[in-house]
């Protein structure tokens, strides 16, 4: 094991990531900062959609908003009269230490019904259509190698649209983590509207996962 002396402290050399790490914390007073990326998901009501990916280590945060459509900054009413071409959609910004993009694509799926078009479960329209909207080209690739899977598991067609993103939008401040602010009216409109039911008809045991399998990776 090679060692090195760094401001008089003798350190030993486990492995350039650790050194790295060293290094930061010894010249910042503060840990290496996380590799963070972005990702957005569309998957009918934007408050079901950032519940599934809150549940999943790794994610550092998700925002409600629309993507998709070609009217600025549009608001809620808006978007629901179906004027704007949005999408009712989640930002997730993950760390990619912990959680992929491929990951985050199997939770995706196991959260939407990707047969229907303009609709998710009791919500009717474009702007709750199922789409994926990657940030990159790796997103994309991995995206549509995602979708053809699911078409051959199934072996039907695939409604879920893949986009290149456009801008996203932030939903208005009431809408963000409903799922944990307003709980009981959240889980009524979830159940009576039938998601739970609808995901476990298509997915069984891996709808609505809390955790990825190492076979997803």
């Amino acid at each position: 094991m090679q060692s090195f002396q760094f401001a008089g402290v003798q350190c030993s050399l486990l492995s350039s990531a650790a050194m790295m790490a060293g290094l930061a914390l010894a010249l910042t007073g503060t840990p290496a900062e996380a590799e963070t990326e972005k990702a957005i998901f569309a998957g009918g009501c934007f408050w079901c959609v950032e519940e599934a990916f809150d549940k999943i280590d790794g994610v550092q945060e998700t925002i409600s908003g629309y993507s998709g459509g070609h009217t600025k900054n549009p608001t809620y009413e808006q978007v629901g009269r179906e004027g704007t071409g949005h999408a009712e959609a989640v930002e997730v910004t993950f760390d990619n230490d912990k959680v992929s993009y491929k990951d985050l694509l199997y939770v995706f799926w196991r959260n939407i019904d990707p047969f229907v078009a303009n609709r998710q479960f009791c919500d009717e329209g474009e702007s709750y259509r199922s789409a994926l909207f990657p940030l990159n080209d790796q997103q994309q690739e991995l995206a549509e190698a995602s979708k053809a899977d699911i078409a051959q598991r199934f072996d039907q067609p695939i409604v879920t649209e893949i986009t290149s993103a456009g801008p996203f939008y932030p939903a208005e401040d009431y809408h963000q983590n409903y799922h944990n602010t307003n709980p009981i009216r959240y889980t009524f409109y979830k159940n009576a509207c039938g998601r739970p039911e609808r995901l476990k008809q298509i997915w069984g045991d891996e709808a609505m996962p809390h955790e990825v399998p190492h076979a997803a990776s």
